[in-house]
């Protein structure tokens, strides 16, 4: 839940940054064309595209990452040219990339001083390079301790690391590439009141996204990219959510249209009854029982580490619980991740990168993943590559994605692509069950658009999907009735329409008591 709240005057008279004609060629790929751009003092800008339209490599540009073919880039009217992050830094750039760049082993302070460190007579001078940071923790109240290490904290808090790094070399152009992609509701909203001094104090920042409601929410500007070009620039007061949607893709689109289901049959088919997890002496999870029906998509509501991951691993035999009875059809399932899947419980996990590939291998190879013990893909005892490599041809024309050929790695392909990989690979096995975790994380509005679809597509009347997802406007979206997750428990469930934004938020952080059943 996101207030439309803007705080502080823009300075719209105080030019900060200007890219002219920015272009840059990439074998076989026109990455940006003549690209150009402006970024004031004290305002938060937001740069919109789909995935491959742009805006990180533009962002690299200024941050000194890439080196243009083509074009100017101008600091407070000086021309300059970056050759590398380095050369940005002494300007004044900061970023924040999406995939953190931490040493996970090292404390915070030594994060966020490794390359930059204060030192006398050849010695880092760490007194007052604590001194420097907690200052900087305090002035933004980031709630963190100098010496944690790394490896202890949650994703929130190492987003904060990051920012703690940037501004510890003086950064006052700011630039979030996706910065919300992996925090939870409450988690942003503390990431936007932390832009918004940013933004009081002068600063410049810009954010790359496809977070449309985020936008709207807190950007003063807007500059939408489409294959490499600006589009268009305009600010949120005069235009939808759904006009940005179309300058994105060149089409209309519907974000988060709600989809319901047709018909749901009045028997249940699946059922987890009593699910009961404790680890190091804590209760993880505490009795669940969930129902779903042919036809239906039960949505999990709930902030991150509530419990969500523990409650996918136990319902696809990754993880054996304390206690539980599972069904499927009336029939109990009991085994290990193997068992499930060959029962019929689909699984699209919920780290794409981490968990559903293979960066590494082809299109084909990860399609075969948690089914490669099927007669079709073999040949006797031994995997049957051609029979792959067709299957993966036949599930880019089915479930559009686009590569050059299935044997394109995972790794060469976009966000948005990458998921539709998993997807195919869960959908065409036509399982009974679908336990489907953070589905559309980090892709595009595009590809959202056509996930949400798929979803709905196969669940149709005869199959039914577990839908556990950080976005509540998915959940809304997507879901006939929801299931509110807290500490473990469910406290609430009932008819997704049953519930308004305040009354989940309350369900949500343990502030309203009680279920709705």
């Amino acid at each position: 839940m996101i207030m439309n709240d803007k705080i502080g005057e823009v300075n719209r008279k105080v030019e900060v940054v200007r890219l002219e004609n920015i272009t840059k060629q990439y074998p076989g790929v026109l990455a940006l064309n003549h690209a150009d751009l402006v970024i004031r003092s004290g305002e938060i800008h937001a740069l919109l595209g789909e995935n491959g339209a742009g805006k990180t490599t533009l962002m690299k540009v200024l941050y000194g990452m890439t080196v243009p073919d083509e074009g100017e880039i101008y600091i407070r009217q000086k021309q300059v040219r970056f050759s590398s992050p380095i050369e940005a830094i002494a300007a004044g750039i900061g970023m924040v990339h999406q995939h953190f760049m931490q040493a996970d082993m090292l404390t915070v302070l030594e994060n966020v001083i490794a390359g930059a460190e204060v030192s006398v007579r050849g010695r880092i001078n760490y007194r007052q390079a604590r001194r420097n940071v907690q200052e900087m923790i305090q002035q933004f109240a980031f709630d963190l301790d100098p010496d944690s290490r790394i490896e202890e904290l949650s994703v929130g808090e190492r987003q904060r690391v990051e920012i703690l790094k940037v501004l510890y070399r003086g950064g006052k152009i700011l630039i979030f590439d996706e910065p919300t992609a992996v925090l939870t509701p409450l988690e942003t909203e503390a990431f936007f009141t932390v832009l918004r001094k940013f933004k009081e104090q002068g600063k410049s920042i810009v954010i790359i996204t496809h977070k449309l409601q985020e936008v709207m929410a807190i950007a003063d500007r807007i500059t939408v990219m489409r294959d490499g070009a600006v589009t268009g620039h305009c600010e949120p007061e005069d235009v939808s959510i759904n006009d940005l949607a179309a300058m994105m893709v060149k089409r209309e689109i519907k974000v988060n249209q709600r989809m319901r289901a047709g018909h749901i049959g009045s028997d249940v088919y699946f059922e987890v009854k009593n699910l009961t997890l404790t680890a190091a002496g804590k209760t993880v999870l505490d009795r669940i029982h969930l129902k779903i029906h042919k036809g239906e998509i039960l949505g999990i509501a709930g902030v991150e580490g509530n419990g969500q991951t523990e409650l996918i691993r136990c319902l696809t035999g990754l993880q054996k619980p304390d206690e539980m009875e599972l069904f499927l059809d009336g029939e109990a399932v009991t085994g290990n991740a193997s068992d499930f899947i060959s029962r019929g419980i689909g699984h699209v996990p919920e780290d794409r990168l981490g968990t559903a590939v293979v960066e590494s291998e082809s299109i084909s190879i990860n399609l075969m993943l948690g089914y490669h013990f099927k007669e079709w893909f073999r040949r006797g005892r031994w995997m049957d590559y051609k029979k792959a490599e067709a299957f993966g041809n036949e599930c880019m024309k089915k479930y559009s994605i686009k590569a050059p050929s299935a044997r394109t790695t995972i790794a060469e392909m976009s966000g948005g692509n990458q998921q539709k990989v998993v997807i195919a690979r869960v959908f065409s096995e036509n399982p009974k069950v679908v336990i489907c975790a953070q589905p559309t994380r980090g892709v595009d509005i595009g590809s959202i658009e056509y996930i949400h679809q798929r979803m709905r597509e196969f669940v149709g009347t005869e199959y039914a999907m577990l839908l556990i997802s950080a976005d509540l406007e998915e959940v809304k979206a997507m879901s006939d009735r929801i299931a509110v997750i807290y500490k473990g428990r469910i406290v609430a469930e009932g008819q997704t329409d049953a519930f308004d934004d305040t009354q989940m938020g309350l369900y949500m952080t343990g502030s309203k008591k009680g279920a709705e059943r």
